[in-house]
């Protein structure tokens, strides 16, 4: 049965307009690259432990092959079956969808038949399509789930979306939110421009994906013109690859800011501000930007890995690994920004998370 925002609980809508962590979640392999449902199991225990207000599911971090593999429904049921089991808090849990209309609706029919809230709605593979045939997608899906748009880098496969498609899919009425992910400024700022012109500044909450600004996305009010005047839009949360790992202090990170704006009515210190640069340098190792993103799930794994939480980096690709050099940066990212880590708070729960 299709699922409408309208549906949604109370409580989910508020955290999600409230502002939330959400990371990505990984997947993890055991050596011979099968799922390994204990180390997954854990890694939602930790996401939910940190505090974190949801998790995506079947997203990119997760690794698309999944459904090569024939796990992607088994992978988002253990995901929700384990934070159920966990904790009873609300959680905004997010699937990922993708392919052609027929694959991503069909996805989001799984994703509605296991308690899923809104489905994350990548565009990759429609990305020589034209902006009607997007939005006639973006609508067919939509008629199924709650969606997040995803607004995916182009080094990476994701389509250059102009002002006016994201104020089309702004206007699509079970459109809840929009992940900002382009790790450029200009068409971020295009998301931001359709989204006002849509007149839904308030009913589509915008989430930051740009791993490369994750504080000054969070920090920073945007404007954008509307009727010769400027209307203020800020980002709520942040849905992130970079916050499936450090995702303790990535929660301490975003209530530090929430607390920072309404103590001082917008302003922020530059404390606070210079920690842009800081997360992005360590983002720049566990994303493997040396290397094009080549090892960004992997980065990512082996962070994982260093705290105890998965057994190795494996991926469901043999060839999908640590860029060159990446050990090194991430060591040097470690070293240089290890107050960011949470590594003693994996340390003091691994065992219950494991059990």
């Amino acid at each position: 049965m299709p699922l409408n925002r309208s549906d949604l609980p109370a409580d989910v809508l508020a955290l999600l307009a409230k502002g939330t962590v959400i990371p990505a979640h990984p997947l993890a392999l055991d050596a011979g690259r099968r799922f390994d449902r204990r180390r997954q199991r854990a890694l939602t225990r930790y996401y939910v432990d940190a505090g974190a207000g949801g998790l995506a599911v079947g997203v990119h971090t997760t690794q698309f092959a999944i459904r090569e593999r024939g796990l992607y429904a088994e992978v988002l049921e253990a995901a929700m079956t384990d934070r159920l089991a966990w904790s009873d808090r609300p959680m905004a849990m997010i699937a990922g969808l993708c392919g052609p209309t027929a694959q991503a609706s069909a996805e989001a029919r799984t994703a509605v038949s296991l308690g899923y809230h809104a489905g994350l709605l990548s565009l990759a593979a429609l990305a020589g399509a034209s902006e009607d045939a997007l939005i006639a997608h973006c609508e067919a899906v939509a008629r199924e789930i709650p969606l997040i748009g995803f607004y995916l880098q182009t080094v990476v496969g994701g389509p250059v979306l102009s002002s006016g498609f994201w104020r089309r899919f702004a206007s699509i009425p079970n459109v809840l939110a929009i992940k900002v992910a382009p790790f450029n400024r200009y068409r971020t700022i295009d998301v931001v421009r359709g989204v006002v012109e849509a007149r839904a500044e308030e009913r589509v909450f915008l989430y930051t994906g740009n791993d490369d600004h994750i504080v000054l996305d969070l920090a920073l009010p945007f404007a954008a013109m509307r009727d010769g005047a400027p209307v203020q839009v800020r980002f709520r949360g942040g849905l992130l690859g970079h916050w499936s790992v450090w995702t303790a202090g990535a929660v301490q990170l975003l209530a530090r800011i929430q607390a920072e704006l309404a103590a001082g009515h917008g302003n922020l210190s530059p404390e606070l501000l210079a920690l842009d640069a800081r997360v992005t340098d360590c983002n720049a190792a566990f994303f493997d930007v040396a290397n094009n993103f080549h090892g960004c799930i992997a980065g990512c794994h082996e962070v994982l890995r260093r705290q105890g939480l998965l057994e190795g980096i494996w991926c469901l690709d043999p060839a999908e690994g640590l860029g060159a050099g990446q050990s090194v940066e991430i060591d040097r990212v470690y070293a240089a920004h290890g107050d960011l880590a949470d590594d003693a708070f994996v340390r003091d729960n691994l065992a219950r998370w494991l059990a």
